[in-house]
């Protein structure tokens, strides 16, 4: 299981961090699918969460809709953009994840 690979991982804690912040938000779900860690707000899905070599990914599903003021998504699907991150700026991260919730009510 993914979830299983990310706390073996050296970015671990960087995981966990981003984890407990996703998590604190009223309504945010966990599920821990086989190959990806996924967040749901209120039931509708938000975004996903993984380990990577350079840090963590977060993986917004309707990442294209979101306003990137600080530059830092990145993608060329349709709807999914991802914020690759080597360290926890909890203002970006949680920047991206209030716009994430807004495009889910």
């Amino acid at each position: 299981m993914q979830f299983d690979k990310d706390l073996a991982s050296p970015n671990k804690d960087m995981f966990l961090k981003t984890r407990d912040m996703l998590l604190a938000i009223d309504g945010v779900e966990e599920t821990k699918k086989e190959k990806i860690t996924t967040y749901s707000f209120n039931g509708s899905a938000l975004c996903h969460m993984r380990t990577m070599p350079h840090g963590i990914d977060i993986g917004f599903l309707k990442g294209a809709l979101m306003e990137d003021k600080h530059g830092l998504l990145h993608g060329e699907t349709k709807r999914m953009r991802v914020l690759s991150l080597e360290k926890i700026n909890k203002k970006e991260i949680l920047y991206y994840v209030d716009q994430a919730i807004m495009l889910n009510k």
